[in-house]
């Protein structure tokens, strides 16, 4: 049974109409049903409704990625940017769920690549940036989140930045995008870079690209412990981390640590627009 909220009540969520427990909506959203769903949708169902863990059909719909029934509720006036009692909106859902096509839809539809902590929300909540470096996220997503404006340097409580998110999924594409995007190599979570994580994890693609960018080997974290300090010793994450420690980066990757330090994160866009040659733009690039 549906409870209708008075129009004068604050609601923090904007004017969602009523909460219930899970409806058919949010069925047939979540099981990629759109002839049922657009059915429901003409016959008058409620489209905002939620759940008591404040979930609409919207974020069913993209937490299982389907785009059709995602759209069908957005033309029908879906909110885009309700979030859940965890402070997830769909397009966090969508990007968790590594759907780029529900994530493109939402952002049509005017969703926040940003947002914000809320009243209650008790801890910042995950970003759309971080979730698309989830497990099941994609380089797609993350590509559409950096379009979108997202914020590389935003700070999950749980994950740090979406390149500690996408090094401690393992994404090393992921981690490749957001770095040539400007993300911060050496940002830090409780002292704790990318490359230690990189270390951790054990996973030799990502220290090489994360070196390549201006990681710092060196780097102590809490513990004052450097990334080689979480290898095996022996391992072949151990042995690269100690051959960056005793060996000198070669001219190319200075000049483009130096050249990236110098014009900022997005370094890489800058130089394509100075009047230098082919040649030494592509020197510098990362590509």
């Amino acid at each position: 049974m549906e409870k209708e909220i008075a129009p004068s009540r604050p609601n923090y969520f904007g004017e969602i109409g009523c909460w219930a427990e899970r409806t058919q909506v949010h069925e047939a959203a979540s099981l990629g049903q759109a002839q049922r769903l657009q059915q429901l949708i003409q016959s008058g169902a409620a489209i905002n409704t939620m759940t008591m863990d404040c979930i609409t059909p919207l974020h069913e719909a993209c937490i299982q990625g389907q785009a059709q029934c995602a759209r069908l509720l957005l033309e029908a006036g879906a909110q885009v940017d309700v979030r859940t009692v965890h402070g997830s909106t769909a397009l966090c859902n969508a990007c968790a769920a590594g759907s780029p096509e529900c994530a493109k839809l939402l952002l049509e539809y005017g969703a926040t690549a940003n947002p914000t902590l809320t009243a209650l929300t008790a801890t910042p909540c995950t970003r759309p940036a971080s979730e698309a470096c989830s497990p099941a996220g994609s380089v797609d997503c993350v590509r559409l989140m950096i379009a979108g404006g997202a914020e590389l340097e935003t700070y999950d409580i749980y994950f740090g930045t979406p390149l500690h998110a996408a090094c401690t999924k393992q994404h090393v594409e992921c981690a490749r995008v957001l770095l040539n995007a400007g993300a911060n190599v050496n940002a830090a979570r409780f002292h704790e870079t990318a490359l230690h994580i990189a270390a951790k994890e054990g996973n030799e693609d990502l220290i090489e690209a994360l070196v390549a960018f201006g990681g710092n080997v060196y780097a102590r974290d809490n513990r004052s412990r450097r990334p080689v300090d979480y290898t095996r010793p022996g391992s072949a994450c151990a042995t690269c981390l100690q051959f960056y420690q005793s060996t000198p980066l070669s001219l190319q990757e200075l000049s483009r640590v130096t050249c990236r330090r110098s014009r900022g994160m997005r370094a890489e866009d800058s130089v394509c627009k100075l009047n230098l040659s082919p040649r030494t733009i592509s020197y510098l690039s990362y590509h």
